[in-house]
């Protein structure tokens, strides 16, 4: 049947049905009444009958594919491509914060469709992961199990609120045909030394006998059973994103993203410019020893402020500068440093912490011998794990050098008019002052400085220009069971990586009962030895499968082509469709993925483009991330704590939602007590949708009596107290009237306004402003009530499509045409007139539109408003301004 001309999927409940329907909903209703309803007799009396027409029109749309977008393409539309980040399916299910993207996407589809556009609006399932495998590990429950159990929660949840996705289209990353292709692509980047194999330090945890992610680590020991972690070198497979940094960073300026969310990326990456320095070591006697350490600096101008060097706590070198007498103290310190995060090694507010290594080396500038320490602020992955420190100039330089004593030196003279404050660094520009020595610098601005250093580093064979990134490359491997399986084999003896054939795609994972850790740092899949074992197609030599699997991200960078064309076994995607769907027009989701997420996946994208399987440059053409909805709170004496448990305290008036704060709202609960409606509506109007929102349950009341009034315009009171309502509806078929036409095109032309800017609060509001003017009618036009349900039905689809069926319609109106507001509609009648006397603002007067001078004036001298001011004067002259203002010149 097409979705376009349908008929009731089953008839509507009689009656007497819909009596005895609300009674069997009390008991599970009992908790709350809705406002604007109530309990009659023992059972509970709705303001509307969601329960019935949300359960209807679900499997109406179900029944009917009604949201399906035709594989074929058809290119007379304009398309809109809407994407929600995709989800990780949990097994706690939903919480109300997870709707509030998803609404905003399903608001602008049905806008879309209704618009005219070929819509895609797709759900899948990022569905690998460590989550799924920790459980099998606590439960025995294999991961396969626990994740096709969440999807199906996740997607029954989805579907009660009425969301109107592709399902047809629906994908999970745990499907082979699925990774099939996100092992294809491994295979191109691969074959394009774009994935490497490299030694790294990973997180390893002795007593667990396993890798741990980072996030996994506390301050140096396991979340699971605070265990101390150490970094210990692997074999891990590498993706070479680097090589696209200066893209990942140019294609930035063409998006239409936030600018937080850029410029976070560009951080991210960390483009810079300056210049690497050689410094030679020093003996104890002062004399070179034959070696040197490479600092990059970016500040090449203040070379003669270095007073002395750092080195991070992983440089190759350390181990080799390190004296005799300062090496346990060395090794102890590297020893705790390695335990942590880099997260934790940077943060700006620890207080510094090194040891110094007993040597030194030569400031080629100075010829001074400054001493080299060891420190965890400097990371071993940026630049040379090596820096010269200038404690004058930078402030976590001059924090290093308080802490330890350590001499500063000002080279760098504040602006005009300022002193250097020796309490903090000085790191501005300004002109170059105590720096004569190898090289004069002195009266030089810091721009100056810094080309002549390195020009002059350059011709003495010490340095060179450099750019550098804080972006390293994609560590691309997970000691994990459940993940993509890597489409490589090692050739025994050598342990070269060879590519398993395309046509044997997808390797598939074998499968296994025991998911623990091996204990030697091997994956579980080490353990499947029958699988492990195996023969290269192109040498015919023994061979082993390559037992690390992808990361949970690897699914996530490319899903969204997948859904143009999910069902095509012979190509990741069909170009045709790709050229007519791509980029992504919309994609919302939360702030927390806008680095990482979105970084990986327009490097594969960046690749696919630059191998002819998409044709474009970027994925995702607008971002839009919608803000944090936080945990109600209540106000005990002096002091806040959780609504839902008032035995822990809270520091604010909100805060966010976790299961382990009790502060979870789960949406099957609103939307039994509310509807789904109610609970789209709510999330929409709480606020701007970009910005944090405080859960208020009683805010939902709110918006459910906004539906029941929008359900009691149309339809009508219930025939008796908490009974049903009648069949029929109050529309009639007389002509509107100017004035409920101009209410009715004002709120057409502001809820259009507000849904293509993503203001839903708003666009909500002019709703309710309509139906307190419309409940005031005496008739109620049906050509008007038609057009205010089209409105509402984006919001509340469910009460807007049994509305547009009481109304007389068969068809569903998700494809109906959206309103269009008439410019004629949107002006008023009458105009205010500010009215002066002899220059003076005495008041104001409402005049017709396009009143002259003298109804002007006659209105003014009709208003008693103005009769102190002209008693007994006379008007020597007006000055009128149609429809501004009116100025009498008065004796």
């Amino acid at each position: 049947m097409s979705a376009m001309a349908l008929s009731w999927a089953r008839p509507p409940l009689t009656p007497s049905q819909l009596v005895s329907y609300n009674a069997s909903l009390a008991a599970a209703m009992m908790r709350r009444c809705c406002t604007g309803g109530g309990f009659h007799g023992g059972a509970r009396i709705l303001s509307y009958p969601f329960p019935e027409i949300e359960a209807r029109w679900q499997q109406f749309w179900e029944e009917n594919q009604t949201f399906h977008t035709p594989d074929a393409i058809d290119t007379s539309k304009p398309k809109f491509y809407v994407l929600d980040m995709f989800p990780y399916p949990s097994g706690a299910g939903l919480h109300v914060g997870h709707p509030e993207g998803y609404t905003a996407t399903d608001i602008t589809a049905r806008y879309k469709r209704m618009c005219g556009f070929n819509v895609l609006h797709p759900m899948g399932w990022d569905a690998f992961g460590l989550p799924a495998e920790q459980y099998a590990l606590e439960t025995g429950t294999h991961p396969r199990l626990t994740t096709l159990k969440n999807i199906d929660r996740f997607r029954n949840q989805l579907k009660a609120l009425g969301f109107s996705y592709d399902w047809q289209r629906e994908i999970s990353t745990t499907e082979p045909d699925y990774y099939k292709w996100t092992q294809w692509i491994f295979l191109q980047l691969f074959k394009r030394g774009l994935a490497y194999q490299a030694e790294v330090a990973v997180n390893w945890c002795p007593a667990l006998g396993t890798v741990l992610a980072n996030e996994e680590v506390i301050d140096g020991l396991s979340e699971r059973g605070s265990h101390p972690v150490v970094r210990k070198p692997m074999r891990q497979w590498m993706l070479r994103i680097t090589e696209y940094a200066d893209r990942l960073l140019e294609d930035l300026d063409g998006l239409d993203w936030p600018d937080s969310i850029k410029d976070m990326q560009r951080n991210w990456i960390g483009r810079s410019e300056g210049a690497e320095v050689e410094f030679h070591v020093l003996d104890s006697s002062g004399a070179p020893v034959g070696s040197s350490l490479r600092v990059y600096t970016t500040r090449p101008d203040t070379l003669c402020g270095a007073t002395y060097l750092v080195v991070g706590p992983e440089h190759p070198l350390l181990d080799q500068v390190t004296t005799s007498e300062q090496r346990n103290a060395v090794k102890d310190y590297t020893e705790a440093a390695l335990r942590k995060s880099d997260l934790e090694r940077t943060q700006l507010q620890k207080v510094k912490t090194g040891v110094f290594t007993g040597a030194y080396a030569k400031n080629p500038a100075t010829a001074e011998a400054i001493p080299v320490w060891v420190a965890d602020y400097v990371l071993g992955s940026y630049g040379t794990g090596a820096i010269m420190a200038v404690p004058a100039h930078d402030s976590r330089d001059h924090e290093f050098a308080l802490a330890f004593g350590l001499p500063m030196r000002l080279v760098v003279s504040p602006r005009e008019g300022q002193d250097w404050d020796q309490k903090k660094a000085y790191a501005g520009d300004g002109l170059l002052v105590n720096s004569s020595y190898e090289i004069d610098l002195n009266g030089l601005s810091t721009v100056e400085a810094g080309m002549k250093v390195t020009t002059w580093l350059e011709k003495i064979g010490l340095g060179k220009k450099q750019v550098n990134y804080k972006l390293r490359d994609w560590l691309f491997a997970r000691q994990r069971y459940w993940g993509e399986p890597f489409p490589v084999v090692l050739l025994e003896g050598s342990g070269e990586a060879r590519p398993v054939p395309e046509n044997e795609l997808p390797v598939t994972l074998p499968e296994i009962d025991e998911f623990t850790p091996t204990g030697t740092g091997e994956p579980p899949l080490a353990k499947a030895t029958s699988w492990v074992r195996t023969i290269d197609v192109e040498s015919k030599q023994p061979a082993l499968r390559e037992t690390n699997t992808m990361p949970q991200w690897a699914g996530s960078c490319w899903y969204y082509l997948r859904f143009m064309d999910p069902r095509n076994k012979d190509a990741l995607v069909d170009p045709e469709k790709e050229r007519y769907w791509g980029p992504v027009d919309l994609y919302v989701g939360g702030a927390e993925h806008s680095v990482l997420h979105l970084l990986y996946a327009r490097f594969w994208h960046k690749v696919l483009y630059d191998i002819g399987v998409v044709s474009t440059k970027e994925p995702f053409q607008c971002l839009v991330n919608q803000g944090m909805i936080l945990g109600e709170v209540v106000k005990i004496g002096e002091g806040y704590v959780l609504k839902h448990d008032q035995s822990i305290r809270v520091s604010a008036r909100a805060h966010k939602m976790s299961k382990s704060r009790g502060n979870v709202i789960n949406p099957d609960d609103i939307v039994t007590e509310y509807g789904a409606d109610s609970l789209r509506l709510y999330e929409m109007f709480m606020g701007p949708l970009r910005e944090t929102k405080i859960w208020s349950t009683n805010g939902v009341e709110g918006v459910h009596r906004f539906l029941g009034r929008a359900w009691r315009l149309v339809v009508g009171m219930p025939l008796v107290p908490g009974g049903s309502f009648p069949d029929r509806t109050l529309a009639t078929d007389t002509q509107p009237s100017r004035e409920q036409l101009r209410t009715l095109h004002q709120c057409i032309n502001k809820v259009t306004e507000e849904i293509e800017g993503m203001r839903f609060n708003t666009a909500i509001s002019a709703m309710m402003e309509f139906i307190n003017a419309a409940t005031k009618w005496n008739n109620r036009p049906k050509v008007v009530l038609e057009t205010f349900v089209l409105l509402l039905s984006p919001f509340a689809p469910h009460i807007a499509e049994e509305l547009w069926h009481r109304l007389g319609h068969s068809q569903t109106l998700a494809y109906e045409a959206w309103p269009k507001a008439m410019e004629e509609y949107l002006k008023g009648d009458t105009v205010t007139l500010a009215i002066q006397m002899n220059g003076k603002t005495k008041g104001t007067v409402q005049v017709a539109v396009g009143a002259d001078e003298a109804a002007a004036v006659a209105a003014v001298l009709d208003d008693k408003t103005f009769t102190k001011f002209l008693d007994g004067k006379d008007i020597k002259k007006s000055i009128y301004v149609p429809g501004r203002i009116l100025n009498l010149i008065v004796k």
